[in-house]
C-alpha cells in the first residue's frame, strides 16, 4: 500500500481526486499543460498497485502513435507496462494495454477472425489512393483521376465512414448536413464512386483503416460469442483525447462496454474514464466533435467523478492570459476551461508585422539564431504554420542562418494510428513528412517547423506562431459559425504549445509589392 501511495506523490488535489476514483464513470476535462497524461497514467498505475484493477483487463486508447507510446513508457516506469493493442488476443505480457483505437481493434479482429470467418484475414491498405483512383474511373467513365481529385474524394469517403454514413444514406446525410460532395460530383455520382471503392477493396481482399473499426463493431453487434470474448478483456477503459472521437469510434467504445447489443440484455460496463479538452477540438473536418465529451454525464451518469484540471504547469502567465483571451470571445466560451498558470511571470508575448513573407521568415530565423547564441538549443524552438504551403520559405531562411531544422506536415491523423505495428512504422514516418535537413529523423537537434495540427500534444520553450493575419489564421476568413470557431480553437492550440516565450507575427503582403494588404488576425 505504501508503494501505491507513492504513485500519487506530486499530484495536485484535483489530479489526486481523478487518480483515486477507480470505479464507475469518470470525466476529466484537462486544459493545455494541466498534466493530463501524468494524471491518467498515475490513475491506472494506482488502480493496479492497489489491486482494484487487473492489469491484463485494462485498455487505454488514444488517437496518435506518439501518445500511445508515451503512455506505455510512463506506465512501464510505474511498473504496469504492457502491450500495444493486444486486447482480445490473449497474447503478450499480462500488463496494461495502451494503444490507438485502430491498433486495439486490429488485434481484437485478429483474435476472433478464425472463429467467425473461413476466408483469409484481409490485407490492410496502407495507401488508399490507388483504390480511390480506380473507383473514380470506374464510376465516372473518366480516363484518369488527378491527384487533387483523388485526395478530395478519399477525404470524403473517410468522412462518410467515420460518420457511419453508408453508401445508401450518403445523399440524405448530405442534405441534412448541407454538405457538398467534392470534385464537382453530385451526391448520386459520389455515392457511385463510394460504392465502387468498396467493391474494389472487396474484390482484392483488402480493407482500409476505418474498416477495422467497422468490422469490430459488426462483430460486437452480430456475433455474441466473439463479442463476449473481446469484452472479457476490457474491465476498465480509459479514452484519451475524447473530444476527438468520431461517431464510429464512439460506437465502438460503447460496444466495448456492452451497450447497444442486439439482445438489449448486455449489462453496460460503467468503468470508463474519458479525458479531453473541448478547447482543443481541431479535427471537426474529420468527423471529430466535443459533443460526446460535453454530454458524457447524460450518457453515462451519474458520474463517480467529474474533474476539471485548469492549472497550466507548462506555460507562463503571459502565454496563458493570451490563450484565455482568445477563447473568451467564443460564443460557447462556457464550454471551455479558463486556465491558470502555475509558473512565475515570463517575457511578454511579442507581436511583429513584416512587409513580406520573406522578411517574416528572415526575421523569425534571426530571432531563433539570437536565442541559440544565448544558449537555447535549436530543438527548443518551433515555427508553427496554419498550412503546409507556408513552410518552405521558413526552411530556406533557417538554412541561410545555418540552423538545422525538421518539418512536420499535416498527415492522416487517424490512418497513421496503426503504426504501433512494426510493419507500418515506415509508412507512418513517410506520412508524417518528417523531412529532416542535416539530421536523422530521430535527431532532436533541429528547429521544428510544424503545422499547428501536427504540433498538437507537443510543447516547446520558444514558439513562433507565424501568419497571424486574416485569410491565414483564421484560414479563409470564415463568417461567424462553426468554421470560425474551429480556427479559434486552432489558434488556442498553437498559443498553448509555448512554455517560456511566444512570438506572434504576420506579413502585410505576400511579396512586399502586392496591392492586397493583409490585416492582423481578428483573434488578436
Amino acid at each position: 500500500m505504501e508503494q501505491a501511495q507513492g504513485i500519487l506523490e506530486g499530484l495536485d488535489e484535483r489530479q489526486r481526486t481523478a487518480a483515486t476514483t477507480l470505479q464507475g464513470p469518470v470525466r476529466i476535462i484537462a486544459g493545455a499543460g494541466a498534466g493530463k497524461t501524468r494524471t491518467v497514467t498515475r490513475r491506472i498505475a494506482y488502480a493496479c498497485a492497489t489491486g482494484a484493477w487487473k492489469p491484463e483487463r485494462v485498455l487505454a486508447v488514444t488517437f496518435s502513435v506518439k501518445a500511445a507510446a508515451e503512455m506505455r513508457a510512463r506506465l512501464g516506469q510505474l511498473g504496469v507496462g504492457g502491450g500495444t493493442g493486444r486486447s482480445g488476443s490473449g497474447a503478450g505480457t499480462a500488463g496494461v494495454t495502451a494503444a490507438t483505437f485502430h491498433s486495439a481493434a486490429l488485434h481484437q479482429l485478429n483474435s476472433v477472425w478464425a472463429d467467425i470467418c473461413e476466408a483469409p484475414f484481409p490485407h490492410v491498405i496502407e495507401d488508399q489512393r490507388d483504390v480511390v483512383s480506380r473507383a473514380i474511373i470506374r464510376a465516372t467513365a473518366r480516363t484518369d483521376a488527378d491527384p487533387l481529385t483523388v485526395r478530395d474524394v478519399l477525404a470524403e469517403i473517410n468522412w462518410a465512414k467515420i460518420s457511419l454514413v453508408s453508401v445508401e444514406d450518403y445523399a440524405r446525410a448530405c442534405a441534412i448536413a448541407h454538405r457538398q460532395p467534392p470534385a464537382g460530383l453530385d451526391t448520386a455520382r459520389f455515392a457511385d464512386v463510394y460504392s465502387a471503392y468498396e467493391q474494389e477493396k472487396t474484390s482484392r481482399g483488402e480493407i482500409d483503416f476505418d474498416d477495422i473499426l467497422l468490422l469490430v463493431c459488426h462483430i460486437m453487434d452480430g456475433f455474441p460469442e466473439a463479442a463476449a470474448q473481446i469484452r472479457s478483456t476490457i474491465g476498465w477503459l480509459t479514452v484519451d483525447e475524447y473530444q476527438d472521437v468520431s461517431p464510429l469510434q464512439h460506437r465502438l467504445l460503447t460496444l466495448w462496454l456492452g451497450g447497444g447489443g442486439p439482445d438489449g440484455k448486455s449489462a453496460m460496463n460503467r468503468n470508463v474514464c474519458v479525458v479531453g479538452d473541448p478547447a482543443q477540438t481541431i479535427y471537426s473536418f474529420a468527423g471529430a466533435s466535443s459533443w460526446d465529451l460535453l454530454r458524457f454525464a447524460d450518457e453515462f451518469g451519474p458520474l463517480a467523478a467529474d474533474v476539471n484540471l485548469n492549472t497550466d504547469y507548462r506555460s507562463t502567465p503571459e502565454v496563458v492570459n493570451l490563450a484565455n483571451r482568445v477563447l473568451a470571445a467564443a460564443p460557447n466560451r462556457e464550454d471551455y476551461l479558463k486556465l491558470v498558470s502555475a509558473r512565475e511571470s515570463g517575457p511578454r508575448v511579442t507581436r511583429t508585422a513584416y512587409e513580406s513573407d520573406m522578411e517574416e521568415a528572415q526575421g523569425v530565423a534571426a530571432r531563433i539564431a539570437r536565442l541559440v547564441a544565448n544558449g537555447a538549443k535549436p530543438s527548443d524552438c518551433a515555427i508553427l504554420t496554419r498550412i503546409n504551403a507556408q513552410q518552405p520559405v521558413f526552411g530556406a531562411a533557417l538554412r541561410a542562418a545555418r540552423l538545422k531544422y525538421r518539418v512536420r506536415k499535416d498527415s492522416g491523423w487517424q490512418s497513421s494510428a496503426l503504426a504501433d505495428d512494426a510493419a507500418s512504422k515506415r509508412a507512418l514516418l513517410e506520412a508524417m513528412g518528417l523531412d529532416a535537413t542535416g539530421l536523422a529523423a530521430n535527431d532532436d537537434l533541429g528547429v521544428t517547423i510544424s503545422t499547428i495540427h501536427a504540433s498538437k500534444g507537443l510543447e516547446f520553450k520558444h514558439v513562433f506562431l507565424i501568419g497571424c493575419s486574416e485569410g491565414l489564421l483564421p484560414y479563409g476568413s470564415p463568417e461567424t459559425g462553426d468554421a470560425l470557431e474551429e480556427e479559434r480553437r486552432l489558434m488556442y492550440v498553437g498559443i498553448t504549445r509555448a512554455e517560456d516565450s511566444l512570438h506572434l507575427s504576420y506579413a502585410r503582403t505576400k511579396d512586399g509589392y502586392g496591392a492586397q494588404r493583409r490585416r492582423p488576425s481578428r483573434f488578436l
